[in-house]
């Protein structure tokens, strides 16, 4: 039986989900739990506070996506934050990048028990070769300029990066502006004070003709 303290915890991030969702999301929590013995997925300080710190954290990003996206994107997936979450509520097929050969066995048995819609890419994300899709997303990967270099061959010519970030958002947004143009808009986070979400579109390098153009 789903726990209610689950679905509130969902519920203040914004988002809502079908009773089968839910159960999905605690199989794979409960997994993540059992795994982290072992395994270094997040820090154990983190455990006790799992589903508002990384699951309703990355829930959260669901509704910003548009009706029209059908696949997504996930760089540096570690213990599926963003990625395998958003799979699970969203239904749209996620392929997720992760290099951490630990981690990507984590992601493939979540996977499986869950019956994630997703395909899970065992390199580093310079090497990823996958067809640019309508969402990328993002989460403690990387600074925003590097992200957004490593992001941008993956993203199609209309589509959106979601970049949460934390408390130095606006410092590295700066530094990136500086290298890229692109239109920002900034979210603030439901689930941490300081933290803010980053949907980027239209990014192009400084200097360079917008895409699409001559």
């Amino acid at each position: 039986m789903p726990s209610d303290v689950s679905r509130e915890t969902l519920t203040q991030a914004g988002v809502h989900v079908s009773r089968e969702t839910l159960v999905r999301l605690e199989c794979y929590a409960a997994l993540l739990l059992r795994w982290n013995r072992t395994v270094n997925l997040v820090a154990h300080a983190d455990e006790r506070d799992i589903w508002t710190r990384h699951i309703a954290d990355s829930a959260q990003l669901a509704p910003l996506f548009s009706p029209q996206a059908n696949h997504a994107i996930d760089l540096g997936s570690g213990a599926g934050f963003p990625g395998l979450v958003l799979s699970l509520i969203t239904g749209i097929h996620f392929e997720l990048v992760e290099a951490d050969h630990r981690k990507v066995a984590f992601l493939a048995e979540a996977a499986r028990v869950t019956g994630a819609p997703v395909r899970i890419h065992a390199v580093r994300v310079e090497r990823a070769r996958i067809e640019p899709a309508p969402v990328v997303t993002a989460r403690a990967f990387a600074p925003l300029s590097k992200l957004i270099r490593v992001a941008s061959p993956l993203l199609r010519d209309d589509g959106v990066l979601l970049a949460p970030k934390g408390r130095n958002a606006e410092n590295e947004l700066t530094g990136a502006l500086g290298e890229w143009h692109m239109q920002v808009r900034r979210i603030p986070s439901r689930t941490a004070r300081e933290a803010t979400i980053l949907m980027l579109s239209e990014i192009h390098r400084a200097g360079a003709p917008e895409r699409g153009t001559v």
